[in-house]
């Protein structure tokens, strides 16, 4: 059994390192760039969804489609929420990968703090991701903390708002022109 434990140690030892962030340069009202450091610990499953996303480019050109003043600013639909695209169906759609089940945790959503977007089902989060302007402590342990704003919260802070209880964005919403990963 012992040897099966060292085997598995470094096994995981040799494994690759897992991204630690984001940046995200953002073109539109709000222009600039935003650094996100994003937890593996907490949510480790969601943090290689985003990363695999983006280090594959399906994150670039995908625009902030639901921006709700006081509250986040939510994007990456990668199916429908692409600049050119009929932004009637932004926010609709996800990867082709499958849904993820939900991760949980004590982590509270305060200014900055970016959660996985979902349907009414805990375990259909794909692609789509929000950042919230001002702690919302409703959402504690009913959406998956990804990460947290390191740099540029005045860039999200000035993402075009949207209008209605919605938050549907009108017109032409500030978009992700590009998303790297770091480590």
């Amino acid at each position: 059994m012992r040897k099966f434990a060292l085997a598995s140690i470094a096994a995981f030892a040799a494994a690759p390192a897992l991204a630690t962030g984001l940046e995200i340069d953002i073109a539109g009202e709000a222009n600039g760039t935003v650094t996100i450091d994003l937890f593996e610990d907490v949510a480790p499953q969601h943090v290689e969804r985003i990363t695999t996303l983006a280090e594959e480019g399906a994150y670039d050109g995908v625009v902030f489609h639901r921006v709700i003043d006081g509250f986040m600013a939510q994007t990456g639909d990668v199916e429908f929420g692409r600049v050119g695209r009929d932004m009637g169906k932004a926010g609709t759609g996800g990867s082709s990968l499958p849904d993820l089940p939900a991760e949980f945790s004590d982590r509270s959503f305060e200014a900055g703090v970016v959660g996985m977007a979902r349907t009414p089902d805990p375990n259909s989060a794909n692609s789509q991701f929000f950042i919230v302007f001002e702690p919302a402590p409703h959402l504690d342990g009913q959406y998956t903390v990804v990460g947290a704003v390191t740099g540029g919260m005045d860039v999200v802070n000035a993402i075009k708002r949207g209008e209605g209880p919605n938050g549907a964005v009108i017109g032409a919403p500030d978009v992700m022109q590009d998303v790297r990963v770091t480590e």
